[in-house]
């Protein structure tokens, strides 16, 4: 055996280090002698045998692998395009979806009834949240139906826009029902605005409410629209429309001017009897 073999000391083996520490403490607790003094001796010796001879490999197990916990990486929350310090960009909106053709023409259909002048393609789509194309698509779809069905409306193109017209085909309907309705009576509340008007013209619209005591808006409307009342300027106080009678107002009454209207103050009542009628006034 050369010097080398003899040098190199045998592994240690830690079950026959515990099987030898087991016996030695048996054969102490047999004689008595098991007092800490003689357990120090022991540790001490044990300890110098671990220190001059190698552990035997394989003796401490090593952790497998497959055991050790799943640790994810960091995730960097700046994306690698992205300088480090600079904001990161908002996502891109989302795109336009498509629509049920039936559904586009019900939105259009909707849309173009409560606008008052024409709207353009770019409008309604923006509003149905659908692509441009699908909109034309539908606009032209919905032109057709009408035209197939001789509908009393009709869509037609007015320079950029697009605006629900009634039909040519119904005009001479749309026309009988104007002119009765211009031959037809006035209400009592048009008389009474048509008399505030006759007498306090030019008024504006909120005079006349205040007179009145009640809204004149509808009624106003009437009365401009069967040509009895028509605007003239603007009120440079409150920059309300200006309105007073116009020369049919006058035809229909057979007068050649507002000074034939009659006095009011015969039409007004006794100061007596107002008062018997409201005493707190």
């Amino acid at each position: 055996m050369s010097d080398e073999q003899r040098a190199e000391p045998a592994p240690i083996s830690w079950d026959a280090l515990a099987a030898e520490l087991a016996a030695t403490r048996e054969d102490a607790e047999r004689r008595g002698d098991a007092d800490p003094e003689t357990w120090d001796a022991v540790a001490q010796e044990l300890a110098a045998r671990v220190a001059e001879q190698p552990v035997e490999e394989g003796a401490v197990p090593a952790v497998p692998a497959e055991d050790e916990p799943d640790v994810e990486p960091p995730q960097d929350p700046t994306p690698p395009d992205v300088p480090v310090g600079e904001p990161v960009p908002d996502a891109a909106p989302e795109p336009e979806q498509l629509l049920d053709p039936a559904e586009v023409r019900g939105g259009l259909e909707a849309l173009l009834f409560v606008m008052d002048n024409p709207v353009d393609e770019e409008t309604l789509a923006a509003a149905l949240r659908c692509p441009d194309e699908q909109v034309r698509q539908g606009l032209t779809e919905l032109a057709d139906e009408y035209r197939a069905r001789h509908a009393g409306i009709t869509l037609r193109r007015v320079g950029e826009g697009w605006r629900l017209y009634t039909s040519d085909e119904h005009a001479a309907v749309v026309e009988r029902f104007l002119v009765d309705g211009q031959r037809s009576r006035l209400t009592q509340a048009a008389l009474e605005t048509l008399a505030v008007i006759a007498y306090r013209q030019p008024v504006t619209r909120a005079r006349v409410s205040a007179i009145r005591g009640v809204g004149v808006d509808g009624v106003m409307r009437t009365l401009i629209g069967r040509g009895l009342v028509h605007e003239v300027g603007t009120d440079p106080d409150s920059g309300g429309g200006l309105y007073a009678t116009t020369p049919l107002f006058l035809e229909r009454l057979g007068l050649t001017g507002l000074d034939e209207l009659p006095e009011l103050a015969p039409l007004l009542p006794e100061t007596s009897s107002m008062l018997d009628e409201h005493p707190d006034s």
